[in-house]
């Protein structure tokens, strides 16, 4: 695969650092990358996918835009208010980047349809908002051998990890959270609140942990850090990192 002039001339900024070059940029033109959730988390995300040249994304997402996202979901504008949020970020791509292939999925991922909807991923992207799709999304791209990386916040906490619980000796989501949370029992910022900007910081770092993965092999940008959480501290600020380790008797990758 190669890329035409355009394109080239487009990702110039990426193929000039040696960390990631035109091998890297034609990973990312072949990756497809699954969206799980439009929202706080999912816009940033999306918004530096498509920015990095992702050459197909998949948007799940089974709400719709309301006035109290627009503080931090940065792909919506007061005249998408009520529309399904799947619809316009893929929108959004389209106006973007005329060259990505997007694809919206207004739904919501459950045990019955999780492997239906994620199959032929290169990787996922998890940032919704319940327990119950996350471990769904876990379980399917541990039996499907697809890497996860997931991110999460609350309040000014944050976390950000690579899964890939269908390799030998690695954590999967379900290891970290365990079988307690099969339920859609999270908190919500609705209750809670959220700052818009550190929001975005967790999923524009997502998108960056994503690369990681879609790059490897393929570039030198770094390791994709399996099993490794990353913590945000918004307050202090800071960030530091915990191992997780493989449960041998997880329900989700025991068998992998």
């Amino acid at each position: 695969m190669s890329l035409p002039p355009d394109r080239l001339e487009r990702f110039a900024r990426h193929i000039v650092l040696p960390e990631v070059g035109g091998a890297g940029q034609v990973a990312l033109a072949a990756a497809h990358v699954v969206l799980i959730g439009c929202g706080g988390i999912g816009s940033p995300a999306l918004q530096y996918l498509a920015a990095a040249g992702v050459g197909r994304l998949t948007l799940i997402d089974d709400d719709t835009v309301d006035l109290s996202n627009l503080q931090r979901q940065t792909v919506f504008t007061p005249a998408d208010v009520v529309r399904p949020k799947a619809e316009v970020a893929a929108e959004w791509t389209q106006r973007f980047d005329p060259a990505i292939a997007v694809r919206a999925v207004i739904g919501r991922v459950t045990v019955d349809n999780a492997a239906r909807m994620l199959d032929g991923a290169t990787l996922v992207l998890d940032g919704c908002d319940n327990f119950a799709t996350r471990l769904a999304v876990s379980d399917a791209c541990v039996k499907l051998g697809i890497p996860l990386t997931s991110a999460a916040v609350g309040r000014f906490q944050g976390q950000v990890a690579n899964f890939a619980g269908h390799l030998p000796g690695q954590a999967c989501y379900r290891c970290f959270v365990g079988d307690a949370f099969d339920a859609e029992d999270c908190d919500s910022c609705a209750a809670d609140g959220v700052l818009g900007a550190f929001v975005g910081t967790v999923g524009t770092f997502a998108a960056m942990h994503a690369m990681r993965v879609l790059l490897a092999g393929h570039a030198t940008l770094g390791e994709p850090m399996w099993g490794q959480l990353q913590l945000f501290d918004g307050m202090a600020p800071s960030l530091r990192a915990i191992r997780i380790p493989r449960d041998d008797s997880c329900s989700g990758c025991s068998a992998a």
